[in-house]
């Protein structure tokens, strides 16, 4: 890195400073602040690449209105990797302001065809996976009384979060959108999302049989060798009751029916079924 007279750039032959990356760094915490049915994230993505237009193009009026109008097309991607597609964005509008003969279009053409692999990386990872595990922790700490259990859900989020947002900002600044077609090149791409989805898979299964409670009250047999009925149950098969009520709802969303409506009758049967005496 240089300095110049102004301030520290990211590059040595980048106009970008770092104080245009910190700016884009914490506007990316504003991605979904301003979702639309139309365009969904496309206002807060423009607020992200400002400070970079007008950086690149303070000369020239024209080139930042066509710059925000390109970044006001449609967005949608993972908030959390979303400063990615904020660094290549911010590269190519550089190489832009440069080269006389780059091609704009190629901005928004690789935004469209980045936007849902990195969606479907991300939405794996944080929501299908990470979000899931520090859920799980912060619940079994929490059921126990444990102050640790939602700062433990904030944590396993988060530290990986932010860390994975400077760097994706950061690498994405420095190689463009050849930082992408590399990884799509060496099959990395399909590697992670399948290792997140079966992690998540896992995840979601051992969640089912800890955190789905039902159990029989019946009992069965007389005098000193009265056992419950559900320990039987649990001896043949542990946590079958959990594993058939959420094959239950998993068939009962299959078959498009509303989650408010599958909530509330679970609610008035699980009620019924108690005070009828059978749970």
């Amino acid at each position: 890195m240089t300095t110049n007279s102004k301030a520290q750039t990211i590059r040595p032959d980048s106009k970008i400073t770092r104080g245009d990356f910190w700016s884009c760094f914490f506007r990316s915490l504003t991605l979904d602040s301003s979702w639309n049915y139309e365009r969904m994230q496309n206002l807060a993505f423009a607020y992200m690449m400002s400070p970079i237009i007008r950086r690149l193009y303070s000369d020239d009026e024209q080139a930042r209105i066509a710059a925000l109008e390109r970044h006001l097309e449609f967005m949608s991607v993972t908030p959390h990797i979303s400063t990615l597609l904020v660094g290549i964005a911010g590269a190519m509008e550089e190489e832009n302001s440069k080269n006389p003969d780059f091609d704009p279009r190629s901005i928004s053409a690789v935004k469209s065809s980045l936007m849902g692999p990195m969606a479907g990386i991300g939405d794996s990872f944080f929501w299908g996976t990470l979000k899931v595990i520090a859920a799980g922790v912060g619940i079994a700490l929490s059921m126990n009384g444990n102050i640790a259990g939602p700062i433990a859900f904030l944590l396993i989020i988060n530290i990986p979060h932010f860390l994975l947002r400077y760097f994706a900002l950061e690498q994405g600044f420095k190689a463009g959108s050849q930082f992408f077609k590399d990884l799509s090149s060496t099959g990395l791409i399909q590697k992670i999302t399948t290792a997140a989805s079966m992690l998540g898979l896992m995840v979601i299964g051992g969640m089912t049989a800890t955190n789905i409670w039902f159990e029989l009250p019946t009992m069965i047999g007389s005098g000193d060798f009265v056992e419950p009925l559900q320990g039987y149950i649990d001896q043949i098969m542990p946590a079958f009751f959990p594993m058939a009520f959420f094959v239950l709802m998993y068939w009962l969303l299959g078959k498009k029916i509303k989650t408010t409506t599958i909530l509330v009758a679970v609610f008035v049967i699980c009620i019924a079924l108690c005070g009828l005496g059978v749970l």
